[in-house]
């Protein structure tokens, strides 16, 4: 049993898909916090605009 974990801890096949799935994982990540503050900021912009118009009307 010990030396199938040993076996098992020396065997790098899967290492690369690994490391590129959490490199994919991040990039994927990234954009979606950036569009979800961007979200935030436009619909703001759009507050403050409706709002001047209304009280300009």
């Amino acid at each position: 049993m010990i030396s199938t974990f040993k076996r098992l801890h020396r065997d790098t096949n899967g290492q690369d898909l690994v490391e590129y799935s959490l490199i994919l994982a991040l990039l994927g990540l990234g954009p979606v916090a950036t569009m979800k503050a961007l979200a935030n900021h436009i619909a703001s912009s759009f507050t403050t605009v409706g709002s001047t118009l209304t009280s300009a009307v």
